[in-house]
């Protein structure tokens, strides 16, 4: 390449990181990329107005506050190197992203996946049994993030009918404040239809518990879409600052999804115990109508309105409980 040809700088989306290399697709194509080592810092200039000056030179330089500024699902502008690589220069703005405090730190921030339309919270309806609590955090997760949450429920051929009543009320209470459940078997096909139908044409980001079935679930909506997204070596867990094989992959009948089979913990980022509340769709609507205003915790004190709530039977109990417990395991991590 001559030295008076521009460097080519093309566009696509990132659909696969390992460490210290992305993948970029665009238009079928897909190229290895380096990152720029400018996307992990942050310029700060003078404050004076730039555009009577756009001269200024940078004031100093400081450290990006996230664990990696690239994340799966980014669109993304990169040099072409010509030679089948490239350099990934900037990560265009998002319009979406689920993100969580870095496991092991106080100050860093970690976004999973980027641009994605919903996240599909996995629960097995038995064989293991619901771990309610731990679905109530995925779902107040994704809350946090303002992305649309889906239950889909695994295994319901499992489900003994001397259990049936007591699950399927649960999953009722999340119906009643407006998520979407979806009740599947991958052994005799309930539900696959519906759950296509929530799928097709979104980018969607699962999350859920090992043994859930998700792989299960994957095989059964597109042959062999398990096996390759079991093969992903990936570790989100607590003690990791780094992602490693995340991938997007494209559905046969329309959309994508990013499976997240590492991430056993979801450590909330930049939401504080006393907002707790308000990522619980049912309580939201009586924040602020306590005896004590937005300073109730919603524990001990009189006259709260959202306790008064789940005495009316109008806010799940169950889900109350869930609220108390998170907000306790918040309140420990902001110490």
């Amino acid at each position: 390449m001559s030295l008076d040809t521009p460097t080519p700088v093309r566009s696509g989306v990132v659909y696969k990181k390992s460490t210290g290399t992305y993948y970029v697709n665009i238009e079928g194509e897909n190229i290895p990329c380096s990152i720029s080592s400018r996307l992990r810092k942050v310029l700060i200039y003078p404050t004076a107005d730039l555009s009577s000056n756009p001269h200024h030179r940078v004031q100093k330089v400081e450290d990006i506050s996230q664990v990696d500024p690239i994340a799966v699902g980014d669109d993304v502008n990169f040099i072409d190197a010509g030679d089948g690589t490239g350099q990934i220069t900037e990560v265009l703005p998002r319009w979406s992203q689920l993100t969580r405090r870095a496991p092991g730190s106080k100050v860093l921030e970690q976004v999973v996946v980027a641009n994605v339309d919903q996240v599909v919270v996995v629960i097995a309806a038995a064989q293991p049994s619901p771990r309610w609590q731990m679905m109530d955090r995925y779902v107040a997760g994704a809350e946090a993030c303002e992305i649309p949450a889906v239950i889909c429920v695994t295994k319901m051929d499992a489900l003994k009918p001397r259990d049936e009543a007591d699950v399927l009320s649960v999953f009722e209470d999340y119906r009643r404040v407006g998520y979407p459940v979806i009740l599947t078997s991958a052994a005799d096909g309930t539900g696959m239809d519906e759950a296509k139908a929530v799928l097709n044409g979104r980018t969607s980001v699962f999350v859920g518990m090992s043994g859930v079935g998700k792989s299960t679930l994957l095989n059964a909506l597109q042959p062999g879409l398990g096996l390759r997204v079991g093969q992903i070596n990936i570790n989100l867990d607590k003690g990791r600052h780094t992602t490693t094989g995340l991938e997007m992959f494209p559905l046969e009948f329309g959309g994508s999804v990013v499976d997240t089979p590492g991430m056993k913990t979801f450590g909330f980022w930049d939401v504080e115990s006393q907002d707790v509340a308000l990522l619980f769709r049912e309580m939201r609507p009586y924040v602020g109508q306590c005896r004590y205003g937005l300073n109730c915790q919603h524990d001990t004190e009189p006259n709260c309105a959202i306790k008064a709530e789940v005495l009316r039977g109008k806010i799940s109990e169950r889900r109350y409980h869930s609220y108390l417990y998170l907000r306790q395991y918040l309140y420990a991590q902001d110490k």
